[in-house]
């Protein structure tokens, strides 16, 4: 299986399955001396593990990550450093149940990469889904605190953050939008109102064995003007690949997005101005992005995450040997597995960034 690499200069390869041993993930590129250490990397991963609250899957996994290589501490650093090394990062599974699909070993789980699997390779680990777990983004939460090193050693300031703005047909109001707010509830909303909504929703759903899809928001603010380059890697697109890269997100949009095509002209032109002698926007259409450069404005990327597809409502599918049939999906799932998502889509936004503050770095000096 190949591709399983993302990045260019700040190379991430993640490896592992649902119900192997383990999961973890290398990193190439890193600078030396940063300052890096494992309870940094396990904050950010606490964000993301399951079990959390009763709106996400209740597999309880620890998600306690080790540092295998690439990173140094003797009496001369002022605690453990990135060497330039690879920086190989682990992280066990401990709470499989492999019973919960044996159930489904020989049928197609709509909505699900199990057709598509045996289409290409001729068969798949059925526990879970293998590699096409969302269990792998821990990997990329992991390398996510790193490549937010390697943009704070090159660009200081730089702040990524998320939030989910719907849950299946309720939105946030963005009158009342407050990024702290996304600290206080269990569903990263920035409105109040609109995470009591976002709970009675999820919790139908939830009781009645089904699922519902969420919009997520990652907003890039404080980084410079010029990364990116015009052609083959336009930051937007590079960012929009990213986020297609996360399991079950089917859009992504980058500012205005999709309401840019019920604009004029004249109302999606982001005009300039001159404030405190540098250039000043007076809007955000292009969502910190033209000609596939940045614009020193905030980077604003959403992307839509589907329903989770492991529901108890008997669908209709068919089996291996192609007979029709019927599947329930049992186990322990996300009602909403854009909740989860969050910290993965500021995860992506972290390595894209890096990886172009290296390139810009490497080209512009």
């Amino acid at each position: 299986m190949s591709h399983n690499t993302f990045g260019h200069l700040f190379r991430v390869t993640t490896w592992g399955e649902s119900h192997g041993p383990s999961i973890g993930c290398v990193i190439d590129g890193c600078p030396p001396g940063l300052a890096l250490s494992a309870p940094e990397i396990q904050a950010a991963l606490d964000l993301r593990k399951p079990g959390t609250s009763k709106f996400v899957t209740q597999r309880r996994e620890p998600d306690s990550v080790r540092i295998l290589s690439g990173v140094f501490e003797d009496d001369r650093t002022d605690g453990p450093r990135t060497t330039g090394a690879p920086i190989s990062l682990v992280i066990d599974n401990v709470d499989q149940r492999s019973k919960d699909y044996s159930d489904i070993r020989d049928k197609y789980r709509p909505g699900h990469a199990d057709f598509t699997y045996d289409a290409k390779y001729g068969f798949r680990d059925y526990r879970g889904g293998g590699r096409s777990s969302a269990r792998e983004t821990a990997c990329r939460v992991a390398a996510g605190v790193v490549a937010q090193k390697v943009i704070d050693h090159i660009f200081p300031g730089v702040v990524i953050r998320g939030c989910i703005v719907q849950i299946g047909a309720s939105e946030i109001d963005r009158a009342k939008f407050d990024w702290a707010q996304t600290t206080q509830n269990p569903f990263w909303s920035p409105d109040a109102d609109a995470a009591k909504a976002f709970e009675a929703a999820l919790e139908r759903a939830r009781k009645n064995g089904s699922s519902l899809g969420a919009m997520i928001e990652i907003v890039a603010s404080g980084a410079p003007a010029g990364l990116g380059a015009p052609v083959y890697g336009k930051l937007d697109a590079e960012i929009a690949s990213a986020m297609m890269s996360i399991n079950a997100v089917k859009g992504v949009e980058i500012g205005a997005g999709m309401r840019a095509a019920a604009l004029s002209g004249e109302e999606n032109a982001d005009e300039i101005r001159i404030k405190n002698d540098k250039p000043h926007f007076l809007s955000n259409n292009a969502g910190g992005v033209l000609g596939g450069i940045s614009t020193g404005q905030d980077i604003v990327a959403r992307f839509a995450v589907k329903p989770t597809s492991s529901i108890l409502t008997p669908r209709k599918t068919i089996t291996r040997d192609g007979a029709e049939t019927e599947i329930v999906t049992r186990g322990r799932h996300d009602p909403c597995v854009g909740v989860r998502a969050v910290p993965v889509g500021v995860a992506m936004m972290a390595l894209v960034l890096a990886d172009h503050a290296l390139r810009h770095k490497a080209q512009c000096g």
